[in-house]
């Protein structure tokens, strides 16, 4: 009888210890999902990725990798196409963060005051955020022709000469810039426009009284109150502005004379149109890192965590 009881008692602590197990595991089951998407569609990505950039890797001869140590490295770093493409994203990296956070900050101010008209604006302002950034490129492509654009022919119109923009190796990339931020504005226009309105009037009020006038209250008021906003705004457009490809895709093709190269578009080209996945794969961490880098110092910077 006292066995029985024994084993009674082990089974209902059994019973109870595997209870509080899965209770605690419960979390773990609702993550799982995730964790498994995560592992496919990004660990076991990044982890090959890392792998064969130490291999030459031929897209159409998987079995005949082999294991080649720095070589792709070595070679990447006396690429000149790779170089200049590391040139280009630097140049677009930092005119983008100036023309397109400017460019939303002075929309937010305009639409933060009372006025009629301002829903139009704002749907204006927002609407080519909601297109594709293919048909934008497109459409640009369009306006943007040498010969018979809408826009070389207003600036005939008006006594200038016609431009080159994407066929010219020096104006291409601010093309570029100025398209993307035409494009991306309208979307940190809404951001700022939510600060903006989050600034109590009783500030402005009060700096009013003592004197200051737009300006003073904009330099001393505005812009520090911003400044969270900001930070947001130019952290996130930084990380976006390194992803460039869409545009010297549809646009250039990376030209002309690799003036509108990007790393990733260079990464893709190397990739799946020439099948070298291993250079790709050593091109893809070494940007990576670089991207990590900035981001680093960048928060650092900005002395404040997003």
């Amino acid at each position: 009888m006292e066995a029985t009881n024994q084993y009674a008692d082990r089974n209902k602590k059994s019973k109870f210890s595997l209870h509080a197990l899965n209770f605690h595991l419960q979390p773990l089951y609702f993550m799982l999902p995730a964790i498994i998407l995560l592992g496919v569609f990004l660990f076991l990505p990044a982890i090959l990725t890392i792998y064969y950039a130490f291999t030459d890797y031929y897209l159409l001869t998987p079995d005949q990798r082999e294991f080649v140590g720095f070589s792709n490295f070595v070679e990447l770093f006396t690429d000149p196409v790779f170089m200049k493409s590391l040139q280009n994203i630097a140049v677009f990296v930092v005119c983008i963060i100036i023309v397109q956070v400017g460019t939303a900050l002075g929309l937010a101010l305009l639409i933060n005051k009372n006025r009629k008209g301002n829903i139009f604006l704002k749907i204006a302002f927002f609407s080519p955020v909601v297109m594709s950034l293919v048909v934008v490129s497109v459409l640009w492509l369009y306006l943007l022709n040498p010969a018979d654009g809408l826009i070389n022919s207003i600036l005939q119109a008006v006594g200038i000469d016609a431009q080159p923009f994407l066929t010219s190796p020096k104006q291409a990339i601010y093309v570029i810039v100025f398209v993307s931020a035409w494009q991306g504005a309208g979307y940190q226009m809404l951001i700022f426009l939510a600060g903006l309105q989050n600034i109590s009037r009783e500030v402005y009020e009060a700096a009013k009284i003592d004197g200051a006038n737009r300006w003073q209250s904009f330099l001393h008021i505005t812009l520090p109150l911003l400044r969270p906003t900001t930070t947001l705004i130019i952290f996130t457009t930084l990380i976006a502005a390194f992803k460039l490809i869409i545009q010297p895709m549809i646009m250039t093709q990376g030209g002309p004379l690799n003036s509108t190269m990007t790393p990733i578009y260079y990464i893709f080209q190397t990739g799946f149109t020439d099948r070298l996945v291993g250079y790709a794969s050593a091109m893809t961490v070494v940007f990576g890192v670089l991207i990590a880098i900035v981001s680093f110092l960048q928060r650092k910077l900005a002395k404040e965590d997003i």
